[in-house]
């Protein structure tokens, strides 16, 4: 066991030193939940924008689902995806379970509702705004779309950054379904767990501090990005 000065002046010194196993898991953290995020994005803005300027029977059942979805329990995430990868399961020819492919569509599984939720926040009121202007140049719902993730992409960036924030923190669908490996799929979250139970303070600690750092940066990011984009407006 290793006491809280040392642990911590142990963890600086890893983060500052470059440690190599440190810099692995984080580099596969970033790549994981970036990937993750491009994919959640491919599907929740248009998704969420659509959503933002349809009307149809039903759409409110749609957008409540959509909100609930954004509570959706990572494990339940986890479990489900797992039960989708795994052998007996309809993609477990492909075998993609334990690895960080999973990982991947966990969080994307995740942040896409957290994405289309936000996104069409975001751009309902412009559609309000511009609905009459739009119409008047032919442009149905379907044709508005992309004018208005154009128009709202400073908006936007501020959902992705939080997308991106929710899955860089994520620890119990990843775990499930990429099982943690050491040098394969072990990411920042599962990492920490593992090394706080194990009692290896110096490098849980150092990644909590690349961890809060990341997300630190994120958040600092999306603050700037949102008064870039008041600026503009």
């Amino acid at each position: 066991m290793y006491d809280l000065q040392a642990a911590v002046t142990q963890a600086i010194g890893l983060v500052a030193a470059g440690d190599p196993t440190l810099a692995q898991i984080v580099l596969l953290s970033l790549r994981v939940s970036l990937t993750a995020v491009l994919l959640a994005a491919l599907v929740g803005l248009p998704l969420g924008a659509l959503l933002a300027v349809a009307r149809f029977p039903g759409r409110g059942a749609v957008v409540a689902f959509l909100n609930a979805l954004m509570g959706l329990p990572p494990v339940v995430a986890g479990l489900l995806i797992y039960l989708l990868l795994s052998r007996a399961g309809p993609l477990g020819s492909l075998g993609l379970l334990f690895t960080p492919t999973a990982m991947v569509i966990a969080q994307a599984v995740l942040v896409a509702p957290i994405l289309a939720a936000l996104t069409r926040q975001v751009l309902e009121g412009m559609w309000e705004e511009y609905a009459e202007q739009l119409r008047s140049f032919g442009a149905g719902p379907a044709r508005a779309v992309p004018t208005l993730l154009w128009d709202g992409r400073f908006a936007l960036l501020t959902v992705l950054l939080a997308g991106f924030g929710r899955a860089s923190a994520e620890v119990g669908a990843v775990m499930i379904v990429g099982g943690n490996i050491e040098g394969f799929t072990r990411v920042m979250t599962t990492a920490i767990a593992l090394e706080t139970s194990k009692g290896d303070l110096p490098l849980a600690l150092a990644l909590g501090l690349v961890l809060m750092a990341i997300v630190l940066a994120v958040n600092a990011l999306a603050q700037g990005l949102r008064e870039r984009g008041l600026r503009l407006a």
